[in-house]
């Protein structure tokens, strides 16, 4: 009879582990975001990027220049969350839009809080509604709401 010898088993786990840093252009929009001021990068030819971006994505040119918008800003597009997952910012129905801030070019993707679907639509302006406490985060921002909500 041939001797039973024991499988050896060892655990593998395998790991990329890394850090970024956030660089200064991102740094500032959520430095910004922590004391609840909305920046983004401004281009040569004069266009405000939010969110900020590091290059031109016209040109490919270094963005530097860091300037303070909105915080409000213009529904461009939504689409509306029936049925919204624990994971979402907003416990109820809401919408997920595209929000071009007071002074920006480009749109800004988050969440708006109108109550009802029939509150929502293009071209109304919303403004953030911050969070209690903020750590420099994009969800320092809970939700935009429509201006004048409470």
């Amino acid at each position: 009879m041939a001797e039973r010898t024991e499988v050896l088993r060892a655990p593998l786990v395998i790991e990329y582990p890394f850090s970024r840093t956030t660089g200064p252009v991102i740094g500032a929009f959520l430095t910004g975001l922590r004391e609840q001021v909305i920046v983004g990068t401004k281009a040569k030819d004069g266009r405000v990027l939010v969110p900020p971006m590091e290059y031109d994505p016209t040109t490919g040119e270094a963005l530097t220049e860091l300037v303070e918008v909105g915080p409000g800003g213009t529904v461009t597009t939504y689409s509306w969350v029936t049925r919204p997952s624990p994971k979402h910012p907003v416990e109820r129905p809401f919408a997920w839009a595209l929000i071009k801030i007071d002074g920006a070019e480009s749109a800004l993707l988050h969440a708006v809080d109108a109550g009802d679907i029939g509150n929502m639509s293009i071209g109304m302006h919303v403004v953030p509604r911050w969070r209690d406490e903020r750590e420099g985060h994009i969800n320092d921002i809970e939700c935009f709401v429509p201006e004048g909500a409470t």
